[in-house]
C-alpha cells in the first residue's frame, strides 16, 4: 500500500504558506521589503498551483483608451491567448481584457486594508475592455460577453477579534459593485467568498486556510470561462500618436 496521505499533503501545503508568510513578517524589518516578501509568497503559490492558462504577477492594468489602473499586488491573467502590452525589468503592464482577478497582499487584515483593496479592485474594473467577434470554420461567433473580474485580499493575520467577524462582513457588505471583494484569505484564520446566488458573504474559519482558498479560487476561475478575444489593434492604434 502507498504511504501517501492526501490530508497530510493538503495540510502541509497550508503550513508551508503560513510559515513563509510568518517568516517574512518576523525576519524582514523594512516595511517595503516585508510587503514585497509577502506578495512573492502568494505569487509563487498561484504560479505553482494554478493551471498554466493562468499567470499571476505584480502589475499595472491598462485599457485600449490608454487609462491605467493603480499598481496591483497580484493580478491573475490569461497567458494563453493574451499578449503583454509591456514587460521590462519586472515592470508588467497587462491589457484589461486579460484579467481574471486582482488581489492586494498585506501583512494584516483591518478596515483600512479592506477599503484599500476595494479601491484597487475598482481601479481595474473601471477600465474599458474590448471583445471581438470570434471566427470559426462555419462563420463568426458574436463577441463574447465580458467576464466579471474578481477582487480580493490576502493576508497572514487579522487585527480584528474574532479575525473574520462582523467588522469584516460589514465592510464587505458596504461595497458590492465595482469595489466588491469576491474572495480573500487570512492564512492564520480562514477565508471568505461572496456567493453570487444568495448575494451573501460566506466566512470559513479554517485550519488549512491557504489550501482551502486556493481550491476555491481555482473553482471560481473554472466557472468564469475564458477571457474575450482582445482587439489588439485598438492598442496598436497608439503607435500612430
Amino acid at each position: 500500500m502507498s504511504d501517501w496521505s492526501l490530508p497530510e499533503l493538503l495540510k502541509n501545503l497550508h503550513k508551508d504558506i503560513e510559515h513563509q508568510l510568518s517568516t517574512v513578517r518576523k525576519s524582514i524589518a523594512h516595511p517595503g521589503a516585508k510587503g514585497d516578501g509577502s506578495e512573492k509568497v502568494w505569487l509563487d503559490l498561484l504560479n505553482t498551483y494554478l493551471p498554466k492558462r493562468y499567470q499571476a504577477a505584480n502589475a499595472f492594468v491598462v485599457d485600449s483608451n490608454g487609462v491605467f489602473s493603480d499598481q496591483i499586488d497580484v493580478v491573475v491573467f490569461d497567458r494563453q491567448y493574451s499578449p503583454f502590452v509591456f514587460y521590462y525589468q519586472d515592470q508588467t503592464i497587462i491589457p484589461a481584457e486579460s484579467v481574471y482577478a486582482v488581489f492586494e497582499a498585506k501583512q494584516t487584515l483591518n478596515l483600512g486594508m479592506i477599503k484599500y483593496a476595494q479601491e484597487k479592485a475598482k481601479s481595474v474594473r473601471s477600465l474599458h475592455r474590448t471583445s471581438l467577434p470570434i471566427p470559426h470554420a462555419g462563420g463568426v461567433y458574436p463577441p463574447k460577453p465580458l467576464i466579471p473580474i474578481m477582487g480580493g485580499i490576502l493576508a497572514l493575520e487579522s487585527d480584528w477579534n474574532p479575525a473574520l467577524g462582523e467588522p469584516l462582513k460589514n465592510q464587505l457588505e458596504m461595497e458590492k459593485h465595482n469595489s466588491l471583494l469576491n474572495i480573500g484569505c487570512v492564512a492564520s484564520h480562514g477565508y471568505f467568498y461572496h456567493d453570487n446566488e444568495s448575494d451573501q458573504f460566506n466566512v470559513q474559519t479554517e485550519t488549512k486556510a491557504a489550501t482551502a482558498f486556493l481550491f476555491k479560487l481555482i473553482s471560481e476561475l473554472q466557472f468564469s470561462g475564458t477571457v474575450p478575444m482582445i482587439n489588439i489593434q485598438a492598442y496598436g492604434d497608439w503607435l500612430l500618436e
